[in-house]
C-alpha cells in the first residue's frame, strides 16, 4: 500500500513534467548555454596586453627585446613613446595598461649582465597590474635563457605543473560552473512543485487524499532526481567536448557522487516548496538561496581558506562547496572515493536534514487545516 501511493505521486510527477515539453527542453538546453555563456565570459587568462613602449637607447639589443615581446600574444604594442610625459596621458586616455621603459645604454649594461628595463603599470585595476608584472617578469626570464645570459640569481627555479600544464583557467572554472548551474537547476526545479499544486487548486485534493507525508515529499523528490542526473550528464559531456577539460579520474564515481549532490541540491527546493504558495516566489527563493551563495562562497572564484572567519562558517550551508572538491577533484587529479569520504557525507546530512524539515513543516500545513479541526 505504501509503494502504491509512493509510485502514485511519482507517476504523476512524471507526467506533468512530460506534459510540458517546453520547460523540459529549457531544463536540458538553459545549462548548456550557461556553461558556454559562463564558460567563455569567465576567464584568469589575460592576453593581448596593451602595451606602449619608451625605447631610449635605439639599439639592436632594444629592438630584439620588443621584437620578442610582441611575438607572443600575451603582450600587445600600441603606443611608441617619445618621452616620459606621454605616460600619464596614455594612462588616461587608456591607450595602453603599461609602459617599458628601456634607458639609455641598456645594450651595454646588458652586454655586462646588467641590464635594466622598467615597467610602468596602471594599477587602477590592482589584479590586472599583478598580472601584468608576472607575465613581464617571467618574460624576462625566458628571454634571458634563450640568448644565453647567465642568471646571477643564486638559486635557480624549475617550475613543474600538475594537473593542469597549460594553465587554462577553463580548466578549473568549468567544473565549478557545473556544481553552481546544478545547484540552481535542482533547487528551481523542486521549488515549484507544491506552489503549482497551490496555485492549479490541487493542493487540497492532495490533502485531503490518504498519502503521507512523506509520501509526498519523497515522490514529488525522485522524478527530478532523475532528471537532474540526466541533465548533469549532458552538461558534463558538453563540457568536456567544448572546453577541453580534463578527465582523470572514475566516470561511475562521478555520477553517484553527483546523485548525492543533485539530492541535497533538490532538498533546498523542496523546503522552500512547502512555504512559497505561487511559483514566482518560489523561483525567487530558488534563486537567492543558491546562486549567489554558490558563485561567492562555495569557492568557485574566492578561495574559502582567504575569507573571513565569519564567511567560512557560512560556507559549511553551501552544498556546491563539497561538490567542487568532489567534481574538480575527480576531473582534474583523479581522486578516488577514499579520499572524498567526507564531502560526500556532509552532503548526504545536509539533504536528508531539509528532507526531515520540510516532511515536518507539511505536517504542520496538514494539522491546521479546516477539515482536520
Amino acid at each position: 500500500m505504501l509503494r502504491g501511493r509512493l509510485f502514485a505521486v511519482m507517476r504523476k510527477e512524471f507526467i506533468h513534467i512530460i506534459r510540458d515539453p517546453r520547460s523540459l527542453s529549457l531544463i536540458f538546453f538553459w545549462p548548456v548555454i550557461m556553461v558556454l555563456l559562463y564558460g567563455t565570459a569567465i576567464t584568469f587568462d589575460i592576453k593581448e596586453i596593451r602595451i606602449g613602449v619608451l625605447d631610449s637607447d635605439h639599439s639592436s639589443a632594444s629592438r630584439e627585446l620588443l621584437r620578442d615581446l610582441t611575438a607572443s600574444n600575451y603582450f600587445k604594442t600600441t603606443a611608441i613613446l617619445r618621452k616620459r610625459s606621454e605616460i600619464d596621458a596614455g594612462f588616461l586616455e587608456n591607450r595602453f595598461k603599461a609602459v617599458l621603459v628601456m634607458p639609455a645604454g641598456f645594450a651595454k649594461d646588458k652586454a655586462r649582465n646588467a641590464g635594466r628595463i622598467q615597467l610602468v603599470v596602471d594599477a587602477s585595476n590592482s589584479n590586472t597590474a599583478t598580472v601584468v608584472i608576472q607575465y613581464m617578469k617571467t618574460f624576462c626570464m625566458l628571454h634571458q635563457l634563450e640568448n644565453s645570459v647567465t642568471v646571477s640569481a643564486p638559486v635557480a627555479l624549475l617550475p613543474r605543473v600538475w594537473y593542469n600544464p597549460d594553465l587554462k583557467s577553463s580548466h578549473f572554472i568549468v567544473p565549478g560552473l557545473i556544481a553552481v548551474i546544478l545547484m540552481m537547476i535542482c533547487a528551481q526545479l523542486t521549488s515549484i512543485t507544491l506552489a503549482r499544486e497551490w496555485e492549479t487548486g490541487t493542493f487540497e485534493q492532495i490533502l485531503v487524499s490518504p498519502i503521507l507525508p512523506h509520501e509526498i515529499i519523497l515522490g514529488k523528490l525522485a522524478p527530478y532526481l532523475l532528471l537532474s542526473l540526466t541533465v548533469s550528464v549532458v552538461t558534463l559531456a558538453f563540457s568536456v567536448a567544448v572546453f577541453k577539460v580534463p578527465f582523470r579520474g572514475s566516470l561511475l564515481l562521478l555520477l553517484i557522487l553527483s546523485l548525492i549532490y543533485i539530492y541535497a541540491s533538490l532538498s533546498i527546493g523542496v523546503l522552500i516548496s512547502t512555504r512559497a504558495r505561487t511559483q514566482q516566489v518560489a523561483l525567487l527563493a530558488s534563486q537567492i538561496l543558491t546562486l549567489l551563495p554558490s558563485f561567492l562562497l562555495s569557492g568557485f572564484i574566492f578561495p574559502v581558506l582567504y575569507m573571513p572567519l565569519f564567511l567560512k562558517a557560512v560556507t559549511y550551508l553551501v552544498p556546491a562547496r563539497y561538490y567542487l572538491v568532489i567534481i574538480r577533484g575527480i576531473m582534474l587529479k583523479g581522486i578516488g572515493p577514499r579520499d572524498l569520504a567526507q564531502p560526500c557525507l556532509l552532503l548526504v546530512l545536509f539533504g536528508t536534514l531539509l528532507i526531515v524539515l520540510s516532511i515536518h513543516r507539511f505536517k504542520s500545513v496538514l494539522e491546521k487545516a479546516p477539515w482536520a479541526e
